[in-house]
Formats: C-alpha cells, structure tokens, sequence
C-alpha cells in the first residue's frame, strides 16, 4: 500500500469503520466527501487529508467546532501526519491506522510506534471529565465505578501528602479495572524524565515483578495521549520486550495524566495473561480517573514546592541566627536534625514531625532581639544576663504570633526550656503540660549545647552528655523523650556527619546543664 493512507474512527456510530486512500481523504456530513459523517458537531465540509510530496497533511477546512490534532486544535495552516496520530473532527475521533508517504525515512523511535495499539484516546482534560459519570456511550456509568470515581475526588480533598495520595489513587485504579498491577510515573527535572512515583499490586500479583513498561509510559507521555494495548503477544517486538515478559504484562493500558496546563506523567496499568484483556470502555474509564486525580496531583506538586520554598525561608532565618552568635554556628541545623530523628523514634504523626522540621530551626529566633553586648559574649553570663536571654522564648513566640502559618510551631519556641520538674522558663510548666514537640526538641538543643565548643570551654564528649541526659531523665528532660534518645545513641554516634556535628573528644571545664544554653 505504497503512498497510502488508513484512517480508523475510534469512536462514534461507525466505530472501528476504516477509509483508505492514496490521495485524499475529505471529512464532513457532505454527501460528496470520501468521508461522510451524520454528526451535528461536524461540519459540511470540516477536515480533508491529503498526500503531498513532503508526506501527508491535514488541514482544517474553517469548520465550526474545530479539528484537532494529538490534542491540539489547527488553525488556518495544514500540520503533517504521522502513525497513530489522532484527529478529531468535532466529536468524532480517528486514528491514523497506516500511513505510507512514499519516503523511506527511518523513524527514531520507529520501535516504539509499530507497536500494536487496539486504541487511543487525546481527549481534552474538560472532555475526559464527561466520562466521570458517564462512559464512552454516554450511558450512566455502573455504580461501583461511580463510586471509585468519587473517592478518587474525596482523595483529592482531604490528602496533603503527594505520596500518600499517589497510592491511594494507584490503589483505587488498581480495584476499579481488575488490574494486576500499576504504576503512576511522573514527569520531573527540566527534560521532563518520567520517575516512578507509585507501584501497586492486585493480591494474585508478584510483586517483585517489574511494574510498568518504560517504552508504553514514554511513548504515551511524548505523543500526549492514553494508549490501549489490548493484546501484546499481537506484537513480537513488544511481547519480547524485558520489562513486558518478566512482568507477564499480557492487556497494557497507559493513561496520560494531565490538566489544561501541561501534561504531568502517566498511569500504567496491565492484566496478566489469565485475565481478560483491556477493553475501550476499560481505557475511557481510565481516562476519567486520571482526568480527576491530575487536579489533585498537580495540586500536591504545587503545595510541595511552597512548602520547599518555606523550608528553605525558614532556613535562612536560622542561619541569620546562627550568624549573630559566635558559638552557634550550625547549631539549628544540628539541633534541626536531631529533633526529627527524635520524633521519627518516637513515632509521633507525620504533621507532627513536619511542624518540628519546620519549628526546630526557629526554636531560638527570639534571640535576634538580644542585645549583642550578651548574645555574643565570651565568657559566662552574670544573672542580670542570664535573665535576659531567657527572654528570647518570649520574644520569639511574639514574633511568630504575627504569622498565622506558624502559629502551630509557637509551642516548641516559647517552651523549649521549659523543665519536666516545672523549674525551666519562661511559664514554669511542669510535666505533661509542657507541649510535646517542646519536650522533644529540648532535648535535642541541650544535647548539642552539651557537646558544642564554646569560646570558654570545650565540648563534653559524646558519652559524657549522654550520659547527663540519663541522668536528667524525669527531671530537667520527659522520660520518654530521654530515654528514645538515649535509643539513638548508636546511631547518633555512628551516622551523623562530624562535617555537622562538633563533638569534643575531650572534656574541659564540664558546664552545668543549662547554665548558657539559653
């Protein structure tokens, strides 16, 4: 079929009907066209398609309701034509089956596109929607599938965290089109390299199996559309490929992820050879899920960089810090880390361990208002001096109190010396009334006050202040606090980067705890 082209509709009255031609194929409800379709949403005369010495093209012909390609709407210019593009005429939908221009060009990625695909789909986001209630033959979709639809958007809603909401999605995708396995890959970096993000398996499936085809999840990114493979052992190059056999991938489906912005990865889902394979209706129904669940993961990605962007905010404050007091340096950062460590031991919630990622580095930003003359002494403090650091927990806590954002981290700056016998400051509190994050990054902040160099004195040796942590348990520190911390001590000792944590090796002049940690 040489210099020939093969259009295949992909959905509507005449689905799967094919038109060939070796010169044109012209499209609308006129009799006359080679192509005639009884669809209001199409034009008398709305597209043709045509060979030319440089390849075939297709051109709009100022239809009403448009022509796109791959997604994309035409204007007055023609575009040219490749295999298994998509045109949509309206609401009418074709894929180009074969096309032979007559050049014999090879493909770069000629191993990618003869792949068998059974169907495609480019929908616009707004039109994949449709398909949240109704499926592909505009019928009310069945209501088990409605109702996984609808948790996909009650996901969307109620989840912060992008992992969790990537495999709770993955997981509902999994279900809800008896999948053996699934994967979301997203696009990442400046060269928008797809990166495994989420991996699920239906309870038949081994999970150590590979969980997506790299080829399929490429191509649907690259060509910005959702593809069906209904059989791959109907294609030899890609039933030999490693990732397909050894994850007995037998029916494949790739659905784009994207919103009306740009495109965002891909999610891949494949039954096994014992399975029923991948139907169109199955590929419309994934089109849907991901149409909803891209808002959400877009929304997740967004959220993720302000909050980096708050970090490292955050993280500039306390280096303005520790820039202000000789003795200090890298003492947020350790005191940072040591905290988190602490709280992961622990097992306190996730939102819990964020808030103290995020409050730790500003546990002494109060001390921006000490007086330089004190903040940055030499020597010991008088009394008179010691009082008045003290008050950089007060100050601190107003400071924050201007942010609402921060407001949930106020507790770990104006309590965090604050003692577990009611003896710290500023309030006095005593015992479980002392917020637990404050509890906890108290002990972190003495330990690397203990161990930290100081113009006057040298730092206390790992073991020594551990051992007065021990010591200080149930009295100056929570005991649970102190002695998850005393857990961590090989840990401590053997991962932390010396580059980041001063540690003495030696003790000289041993301070009492708390006498200038302020």
């Amino acid at each position: 079929m040489k210099g020939c082209i093969r259009l295949r509709m992909i959905d509507g009255e005449q689905e799967d009907k094919v038109w060939e031609s070796a010169a044109k194929l012209r499209i609308g409800r006129q009799d006359t066209l080679e192509i005639v379709l009884n669809d209001g949403s199409v034009s008398r005369q709305h597209a043709e398609i045509y060979a030319t010495s440089h390849g075939w093209r297709v051109k709009d012909l100022r239809s009403t309701n448009g022509t796109t390609l791959n997604g994309k709407r035409l204007g007055l210019a023609d575009w040219p034509l490749n295999e298994h593009d998509i045109v949509k005429c309206g609401n009418v939908t074709f894929v180009v089956d074969f096309m032979d221009d007559g050049r014999q060009e090879a493909s770069p990625n000629a191993a990618v596109e003869q792949l068998v695909v059974e169907a495609t789909s480019s929908c616009k986001w707004e039109d994949a929607l449709h398909g949240l209630a109704f499926d592909r033959n505009r019928c009310p979709r069945p209501g088990e599938q409605l109702l996984v639809l609808l948790r996909a958007g009650h996901h969307l809603g109620h989840i912060d965290d992008q992992k969790e909401l990537l495999d709770l999605i993955l997981n509902d995708a999994v279900s809800a089109l008896d999948a053996q396995r699934g994967a979301i890959v997203l696009a990442e970096g400046p060269d928008d390299l797809l990166q495994l993000k989420a991996l699920a398996s239906a309870e038949r499936s081994n999970a150590s199996r590979p969980g997506f085809s790299q080829s399929l999840a490429q191509r649907s990114f690259s060509q910005g559309e959702s593809i069906l493979c209904r059989s791959v052992s109907d294609d030899p190059e890609l039933a030999m490929a490693r990732s397909i056999a050894d994850g007995a991938m037998a029916s494949v489906l790739c659905v784009l992820l994207r919103t009306p912005r740009r495109k965002l990865g891909v999610l891949h889902l494949d039954r096994g050879p014992f399975q029923r394979p991948f139907t169109r209706d199955d590929l419309h129904l994934a089109d849907a899920l991901a149409a909803q669940a891209s808002a959400g993961i877009e929304s997740s990605q967004l959220l993720q960089r302000q909050h980096e962007l708050f970090l490292s905010t955050i993280t500039i404050l306390a280096q303005a810090i520790d820039l202000r007091d000789d003795y200090t340096g890298c003492h947020t950062a350790r005191v940072t880390r040591f905290a988190e460590m602490l709280g992961r031991h622990m097992k306190i919630e996730n939102s819990e361990v964020n808030w103290l990622r995020l409050g730790t580095p500003l546990h002494d930003i109060g001390k921006i208002g000490i007086d330089d003359a004190i903040l940055r002494k030499p020597g010991p403090l008088t009394p008179e001096e010691y009082r008045t650091m003290q008050t950089h927990t007060v100050k601190g806590a107003e400071m924050l109190a201007t942010l609402p954002e921060l407001r949930p981290v106020i507790p770990i700056v104006r309590s965090h010396h604050e003692r577990w016998d009611g003896c710290g400051y500023p309030d006095r509190l005593a015992g479980d009334t002392i917020p637990r994050l404050a509890r906890i990054v108290s002990v972190a902040d003495t330990f690397d006050a203990m161990t930290s160099d100081r113009p006057y004195r040298k730092g206390m040796p790992f073991e020594v202040a551990f051992a007065e942590i021990e010591k200080q348990s149930g009295r100056q520190f929570d005991p649970e606090c102190a002695a998850a911390f005393l857990d961590l001590h090989d840990f401590i000792v053997r991962e932390v980067n010396p580059s980041i944590v001063n540690f003495a090796t030696m003790a000289n002049n041993l301070m009492p705890v708390g006498s200038r940690s302020a």
